[in-house]
C-alpha cells in the first residue's frame, strides 16, 4: 500500500527549475530515503509535501487525498509531521513543554474553553501532559522533562525535535537530515530510534547525507541530482549504480578490465 505519492512534480523559482517531473511513491510502514548531492532539490521536495510552498506542476497525494495548496497546519492534521535541517526548538521552554506544543494541534477544547478553564479543558490538558511524558519516555528523554531545551546536549536536541513531531500523532514522519552534526555514537542511537519508530507502524521518509545511516536502515532509496531522479532501488543497488557514483564523485566509473 502506498502512503505518499508524488506524480510528475516540479518546482520552479523564477528561472530555476529546482525539481523536475519527480515521481516517488512511499510505501506504508517503510523507510524510504531521498539522497543526492547538495543542491539536488531534496529539501525542496519536503517543503512541497508539507505545504511550505506549492508545486509548480504535478500532484502530491497522501492516502489518496490531494495535498496541493494545503497549508502546513492542515497537512499536519492529515497525519504528516516533519523535522528540519536546522533545529527549531522553543529553547526557552522545557523539554516537556516543547512536546506539549506538538500535542496541542490535536486538542478539542478551543480558546474559549481554555480561557474559562472548564472541566473539559482541565481534563484534556492533564491528558496532554500524560501523553507528552509517554512520548518522552519512548524517545529516552523523560529524565530531562523539566530541563530547558537549550540546555540539552546536541544529540538530545535532535531527539527532542523528533519527539515534538511524534507528539502530533502522525502516520508519516519526514526527517530532514536528522544526523547532521552528530558524532558516530549519536548517529548509531538515532538509527536505532528510527527503526523503533518504524516498528510502531510509522512511515518514515528521510533526507540524509550520512550514507552509513541511509544504507543501514533504508528499505528503498531514491537519488536526486539537480532536481532529476537518477536512480531508485534497494540500498545495495544504489551503492553500485554508476549514475549515483558519478553524481557524488563527479567522475564516471571506469569499466573493469
Amino acid at each position: 500500500m502506498i502512503d505518499l505519492a508524488l506524480k510528475n512534480v516540479s518546482k520552479r523559482f523564477g528561472g530555476l527549475l529546482a525539481v523536475d517531473k519527480l515521481d516517488v511513491e512511499v510505501p506504508k510502514g517503510k523507510i524510504l530515503s531521498l539522497i543526492g548531492p547538495n543542491g539536488a532539490g531534496k529539501t525542496t521536495v519536503f517543503n512541497m509535501i508539507t505545504g511550505v510552498y506549492p508545486p509548480s506542476e504535478g500532484t502530491i497525494s497522501y492516502q489518496g487525498k490531494k495535498l496541493n495548496n494545503l497549508r502546513s497546519n492542515r497537512i499536519i492534521r492529515h497525519g504528516i509531521a516533519r523535522t528540519f535541517q536546522n533545529i527549531r526548538l522553543f529553547k526557552s521552554m522545557t523539554v516537556l513543554e516543547n512536546v506539549q506544543v506538538g500535542m496541542h494541534c490535536r486538542t478539542k477544547s478551543g480558546a474559549f474553553r481554555a480561557l474559562l478553564n472548564t472541566p473539559f479543558a482541565i481534563r484534556e490538558e492533564k491528558e496532554i501532559i500524560e501523553k507528552s511524558m509517554e512520548t518522552l519516555e519512548f524517545l529516552g528523554l523523560a529524565d530531562h522533562h523539566n530541563e530547558y531545551a537549550s540546555n540539552l546536549a546536541y544529540g538530545d536536541q535532535r531527539r527532542l525535535e523528533i519527539a515534538r513531531a511524534v507528539a502530533t500523532r502522525p502516520e508519516m514522519l519526514l526527517l530532514d537530515e536528522p544526523a547532521a552534526g552528530m558524532n558516530p555514537s549519536e548517529t548509531a542511537e538515532l538509527m536505532d530510534l528510527i527503526l523503533k519508530l518504524r516498528d510502531t507502524g510509522l512511515t518514515i521518509f528521510l533526507v540524509e547525507h550520512d550514507m552509513r545511516l541511509v544504507m543501514g536502515i533504508s528499505e528503498m532509496v531514491v537519488v536526486l541530482d539537480h532536481g532529476h531522479k537518477i536512480a531508485q532501488g534497494e540500498p545495495k543497488e544504489i551503492q553500485q549504480n554508476e549514475k549515483v557514483i558519478e553524481a557524488y564523485l563527479g567522475t564516471k566509473v571506469k569499466a573493469k578490465a
